[in-house]
């Protein structure tokens, strides 16, 4: 190398630099030449001059003597070790190691995760129920366990890599020692190779199997609600915990009643005389019939509250409570007698008028 090269220049640190400021330059600059990570043709040299300035000014004898003279050539660096293979490699490894490619490491798995759709009828979704679920999933071999070999035969440890999983390959060069380590392709990273593969799994330890469960669902459950099954799911590898099963429900409309959270809704068909007399009415409900009373002069679109007939809360305490929608029918055929009555009612009934309407939110 020349002589009478500017040290702090190289590292870009002023003369009065500290040794903690000259070490973070190096760091930095080693990593931005070193010849790994930099393929422009002048990075070796460059290297090597910042491995140069850094051995010099990193001791403190070889600073102030550089300090003094102000080159190497008249300085005390006869101490100062040969840059060459040992020297720059041990110089970058004392402050970033071995630079090593690392197969990845057998260890537990957790096994897959699966999904399932169940189908309630309204009924089921409100009281709960238990209920059968058939879901496929990956289980060990019934016949080798996991193992993959035949009975009575054992893996045996892969020789390429000595059941590691992986080989490693050590580089020592100019620029220190490079370890590279990649799964092993004979085993494909096992460690192990199965000569005597079992004839159930072919050799993969694993086996497709249909499974029944029993699903126990929850009273107040409803429409795109998701349970998780835990430890249901795919068998684990390297001896990991199985996966879990998301079970997501859907539910099946009831004939006459509707749901909105946990209060239920129910349109109840009242005539004439009812709306207008009033009425004592059972009306159905979740859990059976109530007796409604209908007062006089009801009109379509009244609606009741019956508290605590509703959906039981999910994991809680209480019910929501059940709607009744009055709906008043209009007679669609009548006989002679009927039409007879109607007609003489409505001798005495006043005419409706649209101006009698005060204050009423009318929606199209």
């Amino acid at each position: 190398m020349a002589n009478n090269r500017d040290y702090y220049k190289l590292l870009g640190v002023p003369r009065n630099a500290s040794d903690g400021e000259i070490k973070k330059a190096f760091r930095r600059l080693a990593f931005k030449y070193h010849p790994d990570h930099n393929r422009e043709p002048d990075a070796e040299e460059k290297f090597k001059e910042i491995n140069e300035a850094y051995e010099v000014l990193s001791n403190a004898e070889k600073r102030a003597s550089y300090d003094r003279f102000g080159s190497v050539a008249t300085a005390d660096l006869f101490g100062f070790e040969d840059i060459g293979f040992g020297g720059l490699g041990d110089i970058f490894d004392a402050f970033f190691g071995a630079t090593t490619t690392r197969a990845q490491r057998r260890s537990p798995q957790k096994g897959g995760d699966l999904r399932a759709n169940l189908t309630l009828s309204f009924e089921e979704a409100v009281f709960g129920a238990s209920k059968e679920l058939e879901t496929w999933r990956i289980e060990n071999c019934s016949i080798c366990h996991g193992v993959g070999s035949q009975p009575g035969t054992n893996p045996q440890k892969c020789p390429n890599c000595n059941g590691n999983g992986e080989v490693r390959r050590i580089q020592q060069s100019l620029f220190g020692r490079f370890v590279h380590a990649a799964t092993c392709p004979h085993c494909k990273g096992e460690g192990t190779l199965i000569n005597n593969p079992c004839r159930q799994c072919k050799g993969s330890g694993k086996e497709r199997v249909k499974r029944k469960l029993t699903v126990t669902v929850p009273a107040g459950i409803d429409e795109n609600y998701q349970m998780r099954l835990s430890n249901e799911g795919d068998a684990g590898k390297y001896g990991g915990s199985p996966g879990d099963i998301y079970v997501n429900f859907s539910v099946k409309p009831h004939k006459f009643f509707v749901r909105k959270d946990y209060d239920v809704f129910y349109e109840l068909p009242v005539n004439f005389a009812q709306a207008a007399l009033g009425d004592n009415i059972e009306v159905p409900a979740l859990d059976g019939k109530v007796t409604m009373k209908i007062p006089p002069g009801t009109q379509t679109g009244k609606t009741f509250r019956i508290k605590g007939k509703g959906v039981p809360h999910l994991h809680g305490r209480g019910k929501g409570d059940q709607l009744v929608v009055v709906r008043v029918v209009t007679p669609q055929s009548m006989d002679a007698g009927q039409r007879r009555l109607i007609e003489e009612l409505a001798k005495t009934l006043p005419a409706a008028k649209t101006s009698e309407i005060d204050d009423q939110e009318i929606v199209e």
